[in-house]
């Protein structure tokens, strides 16, 4: 299958179930403005992948004029694995711009939270990259399950609510934004566009989950997925309520919650009211 029947397929075959949630997204937190310079930040997964395809479409046929570009971070990937994502980007017609870190390599040599350092480290460095593109934001490709899994993690592990907001400031590049432009869009839905072109995409190329599969925070987030996929088959409403969660939080029945490190307890004001 080509590309043009591949991007069929997202405005047709998927509209509803990708391309609306991916356009309504972008709409509802005003994701993308007149001008913008964009670096959609390409992993090797199905879900970078298909946002690059998305915000190709988006370009062309958008009302908001905007620029693109599509960018590979190395961290140190096998060579098998850089030649998939190479092979996938000229089938699916994406001119991407590969740059190298091994940041692998200075990462194995750490002994805590390696996953941490890793994911901060590839942030500074997707900016630093976007940056000297002339880009004023990279997209990332977090989806909807994404969102609600964060939200299970923060509450069953972290004893806190917080959700993955879909646009962010940065706080070390000024000027610079973050956009998660697949905000909306279910897991499965990228994966039925997967299935149905027959592509084949990167899993996990990080060379610690290859070393140790039960690395514990992919294992903790693999515990959301099937906790959320035994929630989808009690009802077909519970995933989007945990999401709408964190739109719909009531301050007057919180017990306590703090903004930019100030702390409001409902105690504080108790016997005023």
């Amino acid at each position: 299958m080509d590309h043009k029947e591949i991007e069929k397929s997202i405005i047709k075959r998927y509209r509803k179930d990708i391309w609306a949630r991916f356009v309504k997204g972008v709409a509802d937190y005003d994701m993308i403005k007149e001008n913008d310079h964009i670096a959609v930040c390409i992993s090797g997964g199905k879900d970078s992948f298909l946002l690059a395809k998305c915000m190709q479409e988006l370009k062309r046929h958008g009302k908001v004029k905007f620029e693109l570009e599509f960018i590979v971070m190395d961290p140190g990937y096998n060579k098998k694995n850089r030649d998939l994502i190479i092979e996938n980007a000229k089938k699916l017609d994406i001119p991407i711009q590969i740059f190298d870190a091994d940041l692998f390599e200075i990462v194995d040599k750490v002994d805590n939270s390696p996953c941490y350092l890793c994911a901060r480290m590839r942030r500074g460095k997707l900016y630093s990259i976007a940056k000297d593109l002339g880009c004023n934001k990279i997209a990332l490709g977090h989806h909807f399950d994404d969102v609600i899994e964060t939200i299970l993690l923060s509450i069953l592990y972290g004893g806190e609510f917080k959700t993955m907001m879909p646009k962010l400031h940065s706080t070390n590049f000024s000027g610079m934004e973050l956009i998660r432009p697949m905000y909306l869009v279910k897991e499965n839905y990228i994966k039925a566009w997967v299935n149905y072109n027959n592509l084949t995409f990167l899993n996990c190329a990080c060379r610690f989950t290859e070393r140790d599969a039960n690395h514990e925070l992919l294992s903790k987030r693999r515990e959301m997925k099937d906790l959320i996929n035994e929630f989808r088959k009690i009802s077909p409403y519970i995933d989007m309520n945990i999401f709408r969660s964190a739109e719909n939080v009531n301050l007057d029945t919180i017990i306590s919650y703090y903004k930019e490190d100030k702390s409001h307890h409902f105690l504080d004001d108790y016997e005023e009211e």
